[in-house]
Formats: structure tokens, sequence, C-alpha cells
């Protein structure tokens, strides 16, 4: 009797132990038990807010803060945890004087302080465990700062072109500070990019949606469709492009596509003909998103031979 015959598991390597499981292991329970005592701090504060009082709910905010700030910053192998539970501290503490104290600050502020103190540590930890988490509070800064300068309103319409010009801009800035342009100063791995990328194409493309579908269309959309457009080239012209970033500016720039047909069908001479429209719509988004990915298969092959070719001569040589 073989068992590896028996059971092709063993054959494959699957009854053993990870590669690098000792390794990582112990840091995503230590990543996971500072996310867990921070959250655990604040639903603690909620369930005592009569019993504790203002002064020590501020208290054990601070301590929190200061204790795990310092301890990320003296024990280096546990800096990315305690990094980790010094930034939910800090937004702890700054949702708790929102509530506690009405001072009439917009809510964007807060949260725009909360990314401002949590940047040293970011830089400090060097890790997507914190670049992550702080890549969400700074698009929170940013939509709720649209938000505010629109008039308080979520919807798109062409007048407020400015306000979200300007916050394309930051969330654009946001990608580059997070990309490998700048990874040897901040420390930024694949995943924080990945995350800036993802809530600022949702971003860009919900607005330019919104700017497509009002009554006249607004500059959101063809300048939405402008800057995908701009991205996808841009990273698919790079030697070593991402394929997640690649794909969501390819998804972002189908979707405004499709969206322009189906306002085009709508105000065209087929705007009774709803079968006809929905056929043509179903067709194009279908041939759009195999010509999309057809186009990021060939891009992320010939990266790959590219990157063959050169290690192979670096070798040869």
């Amino acid at each position: 009797m073989n068992p590896r015959q028996d059971f092709p598991g063993l054959a494959a390597g699957l009854a053993a132990e990870p590669a690098d499981l000792a390794l990582w292991l112990p840091r995503g329970v230590a990543v996971l038990a500072a996310a867990l005592g921070g959250l655990g701090v604040v639903m603690w504060i909620a369930a005592n807010w009569e019993s504790m009082g203002r002064v020590g709910h501020f208290a054990l905010l601070q301590v929190l803060v200061l204790a795990s700030g310092l301890g990320a910053g003296l024990i280096q192998a546990a800096r990315v945890p305690l990094g980790l539970l010094a930034l939910l501290g800090i937004g702890a503490l700054f949702a708790y004087f929102g509530q506690t104290y009405q001072t009439g600050a917009d809510a964007w502020q807060l949260f725009a302080l909360w990314a401002l103190l949590a940047l040293p540590l970011c830089l400090g930890a060097r890790s997507d465990v914190l670049w992550v988490p702080w890549a969400l509070v700074a698009v929170t800064a940013i939509a709720l700062w649209t938000h505010t300068y629109s008039g308080h309103r979520w919807s798109v319409q062409p007048d407020q072109f400015g306000v979200h010009l300007l916050a394309w801009t930051a969330m654009l800035a946001l990608v580059a500070a997070l990309s490998g342009w700048l990874q040897r100063y901040t420390g930024a791995g694949i995943w924080g990019l990945r995350t800036a990328v993802t809530l600022a194409v949702a971003s860009i493309t919900l607005t330019a949606l919104g700017g497509l579908f009002f009554r006249t269309v607004g500059t959101q959309y063809p300048v939405g469709l402008l800057v995908m457009a701009v991205g996808a080239g841009v990273v698919g012209t790079r030697r070593l492009p991402d394929v997640f970033t690649l794909s969501a500016l390819a998804l972002g720039l189908n979707a405004l596509l499709v969206g322009g047909l189906v306002r085009w069908l709508g105000d065209g001479s087929w705007s009774h003909d709803w079968l006809g429209r929905l056929l043509l719509i179903g067709l194009f988004a279908a041939g759009l998103l195999a010509a999309s990915v057809s186009a990021i298969l060939k891009i992320s092959r010939q990266a790959a031979k590219a990157t063959n070719k050169a290690l192979d001569t670096g070798e040869s040589a």
C-alpha cells in the first residue's frame, strides 16, 4: 500500500505545513488582536457612556493612543499592530470629541485631522496594515469635503464641477503617493495602492455617471471618461502593470461608455423601442468587456515575456 497513491493530497503536499506559516501567523494574529482591541475599547466606552464620565472616557482614549504610539515607536517587533491600534485610537478619540463637544466643525475636518495625525504612524510602520485603513480615512475625508462644498448634497450637478475636479485631484494625488514611485519613502505596498485605486475609480465613475444622467450632460462625464482612459493608458504602458489596477480602470471606463450609450439611446429615435435598446446595450457591454479582458491579458503576457527576457539576459551576462 502506497499512501501517496491512496491519498493524492499527500503527493501534492497538501498535508504539509504552508510555507512561511510560522512567520505570518503570529503577525496576522497580532494585527487581528490590535484591531479587535481598538474596537473593543470603543464599544466598551459606548456601553458605559453614562457610568464612567467624560473625564474617564477621554483619559482612557488618550492613554490608549499614547501607549500604543510609544509602543510602536520603541518596540520594533510590535510596531505594525501597535501602530494600527494607535490609528484606531485616534479615530475613536476624535469621534468621542465630536460627540461630546459640538464645536460646529464639519465631519470632513475630523477625518482630515485623523488622516494627518495618523500619517507619521504609517510612515514609521511602512506596512499596508496601516496604509489600507489610512487610505479609507483619507478618501472619506475627501468625500465629506465634496459633500460639504456641494451645498450638503450628494447629487451631481453641472455647477459643482469645480468641487468635483478638486476632489478627483486629491484622490489621484493619494493614488500617486501610495504608488511604487514613492514606495522607498512611504513603504506602502500593493494593497495600499489597490485600496486607493479602487476607491478613486468608484468615486470618479459614480460622479461622472451622475453628471451624465443630469438634465443636461455635465462636464463631469467627459472629464471622468478622459481620466479613466488616461489612467488605463498610463498603467497599461508600464513595464510591470498591476493587473488589478488596470482591471479596475477598465471596469470604470466600461461603465462610463455603457452609460453614455444608454443616455444616447434614451434621447434618440430608439427611445420607444425598449427591446431593441436592451439588446443593443447588452451586445455593446459584452463586446466591450471581452475587448477589455483580451487587452489586459495581452498586456500582462507581454510584460511577463519582457521581464523573463530581461532576467535571462542578465543571467547569461
